[in-house]
């Protein structure tokens, strides 16, 4: 695999932008610290998960509420002939 403009418009890409500056992400410091971000997401994570197992247990428990007040009715169906 080479590395490098093969055709025109690749080395016209390359003359443009090699002078360009680009921002070195490794030497800025972030705003935000890291360990925090981490803990407020993994906070959220845990809230989510919590309530999803609570919406289960809701809707298990209606179910079983409903099934227990369901009224069966048996149906007669009519013979053609």
């Amino acid at each position: 695999m080479a590395v490098g403009a093969r055709d025109y418009i690749d080395k016209l890409l390359v003359k443009k932008y090699a002078d360009e500056k680009v921002d070195n992400h490794e030497a800025m410091e972030s705003m935000v610290n890291p360990n925090k971000m981490l803990e407020a997401m993994n906070d959220v994570a845990m809230i989510q998960r919590n309530m999803f197992m609570l919406s289960q247990k809701l809707n298990s428990a209606c179910y079983a509420i409903n099934a227990k007040a369901a009224r069966y009715r048996n149906k007669q169906i009519a013979k053609e002939l």
